[in-house]
């Protein structure tokens, strides 16, 4: 049976003539990123802020002589001494994206999960491949990890997040910290995470391409990524998480997805390979969804849904 776009995603769609999902094109990434920051203006523009929560600019020294890490700490206005923290990472299929655009989603998650949010600006390939971004998320994990105290931050309830690229860095730093052994997770939202280099199959009757992130863009996403073709034997599981053969030990896990997008079956499996590792996972496929559907269709109900769970789960995870 053919998958059918959810009623109101579609019409969307044909409203604005297709312009809401045109592919983006990665063959010109700097002008794609200014496409996709002036339209994450427009968004802000004509949404509604966030009131009740405040954000301060930080730059923190990295221990390998590495450029300084940006980053955003945001918090509610009104907060009792000790709160949660999530670590969060922005997507754009580690070439696009920042701090700025996802302001507004940080605003929000701090809020509505009364928790401290870190919002790192890792270095983006292709200028700066991997492990050159991972390297800039745990510099910003152990800072908070060490800095709890001045953060008001609970130390038993740091939790690592993000979407797409930024959820696939999520579970690439949740396989680092683990084996590193110096800063305990408590939880890792991944929302709609790219996982797997090996997803790289062309466009064709088996392989019908997807919305917003399509498979030629998959391809070209991982291979400025990983600086070369991907696919090889040789890629590291904590470039692409998929790519771990042991998952044992990972903090409990939540992973969303449409079933339009790409990353679904990587997603599933990864799921699957979490629960059989014995790392409590919920796992939330919704019907008719492309990649990025909550966020470039917010009204939609099913967006309202994927938000409102998304929000739910990490209030729950992180106060329980």
């Amino acid at each position: 049976m053919t998958k059918t776009m959810d009623p109101e995603l579609a019409a969307a769609l044909d409203l604005r003539s297709g312009a809401l999902v045109a592919e983006i094109d990665l063959n010109d990434i700097p002008l794609t990123r200014q496409t996709l920051e002036e339209f994450a203006k427009a968004q802000v523009a004509n949404g509604a802020s966030v009131e009740g929560v405040t954000s301060v600019d930080r730059h923190l020294p990295s221990a390998d002589g590495a450029p300084d890490v940006f980053v955003r700490i945001y918090e509610p206005t009104e907060r009792p001494a000790t709160l949660p923290i999530l670590v969060w990472m922005h997507g754009g299929g580690f070439v696009l994206g920042s701090v700025e655009r996802d302001d507004q989603l940080a605003r929000h998650l701090s809020k509505v999960a009364q928790c401290v949010v870190v919002s790192v600006e890792y270095r983006l390939a292709p200028e700066h491949p991997a492990p050159a971004p991972l390297s800039d998320c745990y510099t910003a994990l152990k800072w908070v990890a060490v800095n709890c105290d001045e953060l008001g931050a609970d130390r038993g309830k740091i939790a690592i997040g993000g979407a797409s690229a930024g959820a696939g860095l999520a579970a690439c730093l949740a396989l680092f910290a683990r084996d590193q052994g110096e800063v305990d997770l408590h939880f890792q939202l991944l929302v709609y995470p790219m996982l797997d280099d090996r997803n790289i199959a062309p466009a064709g009757p088996n392989h019908p391409d997807t919305h917003v992130w399509s498979r030629e863009s998959n391809r070209l996403g991982w291979t400025a990524y990983l600086g070369h073709e991907p696919g090889g034997a040789t890629v590291s599981p904590y470039a692409a998480a998929a790519r771990a053969s042991d998952l044992a030990g990972l903090p409990p896990a939540y992973i969303s997805v449409g079933d339009l997008d790409l990353f679904l079956d990587e997603n599933v499996h990864y799921a699957q390979r979490l629960l059989a590792s014995d790392v409590p996972t919920e796992l939330h496929v919704y019907p008719g969804a492309f990649h990025g559907f909550n966020g470039r269709v917010p009204n939609a109900e099913i967006s309202r849904r994927f938000n409102r769970d998304r929000d739910e789960v990490l209030k729950r995870m992180l106060h329980r």
